[in-house]
């Protein structure tokens, strides 16, 4: 059997005004990350990540708000549904338990619940997936993505430290 050894790759060629050539970047991939805010105080954590995120290249944010985060958003921040709605790339309605986000199958990067009530803390930690923010979250839990709780209540008691350590 006759092998013949191939040639090496040619280099690019150097443009004809001594430039060095140009080196095509390959596409950045789309990390998709959701964002939910519950009812907690706090809103303005949940607002600002959306704002960061928005920012950021690359970063695609899908946003699902309890009916208590949206007053919490209104109070807090004087901000109106459809400017929170505009910093994410997709929003989803907390009782459609039937979104993208609801599934195993949609692929991401993970999930952030900020700020995070003590009423979802225990839903999530206790995988009662009654909305499509804590199904969503059981989601993240079931394929073993990253999920971040940001909860503010302090001093907590002793039934916030059992739902914590369940």
């Amino acid at each position: 059997m006759n092998a013949t050894p191939s040639a090496p790759a040619a280099a690019p060629e150097a443009p004809a005004d001594g430039a060095a050539p140009s080196i095509q970047s390959a596409p950045v991939a789309v990390r998709r990350i959701i964002v939910a805010i519950s009812g907690a105080s706090g809103a303005v954590y949940g607002v600002r990540l959306l704002q960061t995120l928005r920012a950021a290249p690359g970063v695609q944010t899908h946003l699902v708000v309890s009916d208590a985060g949206w007053r919490n958003v209104a109070q807090e921040q004087g901000m109106a549904r459809a400017e929170v709605e505009a910093l994410a790339h997709q929003v989803h309605d907390v009782r459609n338990v039937g979104a993208s986000i609801a599934s195993g199958s949609f692929q991401c990067s993970g999930m952030v619940i900020a700020p995070c009530s003590m009423r979802t803390l225990a839903a999530v930690a206790h995988g009662l997936a009654d909305s499509l923010l804590t199904r969503a979250a059981d989601v993240m839990l079931k394929e073993r993505r990253r999920l971040v709780l940001m909860v503010r209540e302090s001093p907590c008691t002793w039934a916030t430290c059992a739902t914590w350590s369940a």
